[in-house]
């Protein structure tokens, strides 16, 4: 299933007091005693939360509608991911959105796709399935349940726990790759209230010096 038409390394969560950034894509780490990772839970506002680990922040909107995150950081901590959702609530997980193809955005994705729908831009899901070389190791397909089932291109709304979270991306043509900015927004009354933007954007010259791709 697909939507729109696409964006490159950015991503915030706007959810009224506080910006949610999300890390820039990178391998998971060599030798990390994953044992150690602690999952920090910051409530931002209203129903939208911020889960702090290994790698890129995860962004939460959790409520009654149930959860949708933003990323889900590196396979080894779906547990505490898991552990940390249920402190939040007892809601179920529905939605997972990838903002890049790399690991520390996409890693527990064979964990909770099974359970929740996987939503990512159209060449997100295209670099996940056909692998790829990030800062000269290679990265191999994921299985099945890891792919997003539903894919975008350029934007994509989903209204869940009386917040609009927006998905804009740009695809870069020439690699092939794509990552998003995305914000959670409160709204009152159908109109977006607190709201605050940041970007994190890697260039491409710094992202290419890097050998990521």
């Amino acid at each position: 299933m697909q939507f729109g038409r696409s964006h490159s390394v950015r991503a915030a969560v706007l959810g009224g007091l506080v910006v949610l950034l999300f890390g820039a894509a990178a391998p998971a780490p060599a030798q990390r005693n994953w044992s150690t990772v602690e999952m920090k839970t910051t409530k931002v506002a209203g129903n939208v939360y911020m889960l702090e680990g290994e790698g890129g922040n995860i962004g939460v909107s959790a409520g009654p509608d149930g959860i949708l995150i933003v990323d889900d950081q590196f396979a080894p901590l779906a547990d505490k991911i898991r552990e940390a959702l249920k402190g939040i609530g007892n809601h179920k997980l529905r939605f997972v959105l990838n903002t890049h193809w790399h690991g520390d955005h996409t890693g527990s994705n064979p964990v909770f796709g099974p359970e929740a729908t996987i939503i990512a831009q159209s060449n997100v899901r295209r670099r996940l399935e056909n692998g790829g070389v990030v800062l000269g190791n290679k990265i191999d397909p994921v299985t099945k349940e890891a792919l997003p089932v539903i894919t975008f291109d350029e934007s994509l709304s989903i209204y869940l726990n009386g917040e609009e979270i927006q998905a804009t991306c740009r695809a870069d043509t020439r690699t092939a790759t794509a990552s998003c900015f995305c914000r959670i927004e409160r709204r009152a009354h159908g109109r977006p209230v607190l709201q605050r933007s940041v970007s994190v954007r890697r260039s491409r010259q710094r992202r290419e010096r890097r050998g990521i791709r």
